[in-house]
Parts: structure tokens; sequence; C-alpha cells
């Protein structure tokens, strides 16, 4: 892959003032994009732009009605913004669940459907949704997220069929536990669900369906995005990629 072989393309990263997103923010920059940092964190996503001498769009993404009038003008979307709660399904909140359905699968729609029109002017266009090895696996205790990641892998392919003839791609990108500070808050909640100690959470939770036993790095889940987002990738539509160290092998 070339250096700089984004030089010219436009790319919206959404959460992308952490995490996974901020790591996908820096190799799309390293490569030549024009990043834009989607968050809901006014100071972090003014200084994850500055860092990568792009722009920052403050916006809350569970608010879909702004989203549903927002431009979206990219060559580039990465579907990322997220949240997890842990709860059994008999007690888990209504308003959460709401919420993490219009975070996690309305609001990435509304910005597909935003995208697409220029993406199918210029005959070129990626899509990349953060998905989650709880996108083609179910665990117990996490009934909207789920839902929510089962529902992005529907879109994707959706996505995929309708832009094949315009020259857009769309595909999902499967991470088992990420090392993220949405994954770090999920310790504690896991921990209280269990009824265990927070040092067995990693152990005996969160790495017990995996053959590699190590949380997966976010620079590894934005290698994989950064190819998805490459020309090479021209071919690679409606996939969806587990990063999941085997657990998808059982």
């Amino acid at each position: 892959m070339a250096d700089e072989d984004l030089r010219g393309r436009r790319a919206l990263v959404t959460g992308g003032a952490s995490g996974i997103g901020l790591a996908c923010a820096h190799s799309f920059a390293a490569r030549g994009a024009h990043v834009i940092i989607a968050d809901r964190d006014a100071d972090a996503a003014s200084m994850a732009a500055r860092a990568v001498n792009g722009e920052a769009w403050v916006v809350d993404l569970s608010e879909t009605a702004e989203v549903q009038n927002a431009a979206v003008d990219v060559d580039i979307l990465v579907n990322n913004a997220g949240i997890q709660r842990v709860s059994p399904l008999v007690d888990f909140d209504p308003d959460a669940f709401r919420l993490m359905q219009r975070l996690m699968v309305e609001s990435p729609f509304l910005l597909v459907r935003a995208a697409l029109p220029g993406m199918y002017e210029r005959g070129w266009g990626r899509i990349v949704n953060i998905s989650s090895v709880h996108g083609l696996r179910a665990s117990a205790f996490k009934s909207a997220y789920v839902v929510a990641k089962h529902a992005l892998e529907g879109l994707s392919k959706v996505t995929a069929l309708e832009g094949a003839p315009y020259g857009v791609t769309s595909n999902c990108v499967n991470p088992a536990y990420v090392r993220t500070p949405l994954v770090e808050k999920q310790i504690a909640d896991q921990a209280k669900v269990h009824g265990i100690d927070e040092t067995e959470v990693i152990e005996k939770i969160m790495l017990t369906e995996m053959a590699v036993k190590r949380l997966v790095e976010v620079d590894e889940v934005a290698s994989l995005v950064t190819w998805l987002a490459s020309d090479h990738a021209g071919m690679v539509t409606g996939s969806s990629y587990a990063m999941d160290g085997g657990w998808t092998a059982r």
C-alpha cells in the first residue's frame, strides 16, 4: 500500500476522539486523507482533530433528529461510535436499550444514507462499520449491544448490494474485546453481573472463547479498517472480518 494512497479522500470517523476511532483517524491521516472527527466530547474531538490536522464535528449521534439533517460529503465513512450496557434482560432499562439502537443502528443508517449520494456521484466510496464479535455471536447480559451489532451487519450487507454498481463498498470489522475505555468500563460491569472480582473478568469472561489469550489492540483494528478503505479492497464488499483471536472458529 502506498504511503499516501488516500490523499485527496475525505474520511468521517464517528466516536473518533478515542479508542478505535482515534486509531483509525491517525491511520487515515498517515495515508494522506483529510479526517473529520465526530464525537460528542467537544474538547476531545478538537484535540483529536488537531492531532491529525483534520476537523471536528461535535455531535451527539444518539440525537438522531440532528443527524438526519446533517450534510455528509465524504469518501470514507467509519461507523464506530458505540456504548455498552451489561445487565440481565429482565432488568435491562428500556430507555438504555432504545438509546443504544439510536446510536448504533439508526445513526449509522442516517449517515450512510447521507453519504451515499456523493459517493455514487464520484463513483467511489468506502463504508466500514465497526461491528463486533457480538455481531456474529451472542453473549448473555448484552441484549441491546448484540441486537444493535446484528442490525449493523444487516445494514452493511444491504449497503454493499446497493452500492456495488457505483463503486461503493461496505464491510464490517468484528473485533473481540479491544483495549479501549469502553472495555475497561465493562470490566467493572461484568464483575458485578457475574459476582466475581474485577481481576478475574479478563481471564474468565473476556478471553474464555478466544484461542489467542489477549485483548485486541486499537492499532490492529485500524490497520484492517484502513486496508478496507483503500483501492486494494475494491472487490471486498458485504463481508464481515472477524478479528477475534479464534472466537468464531469454535
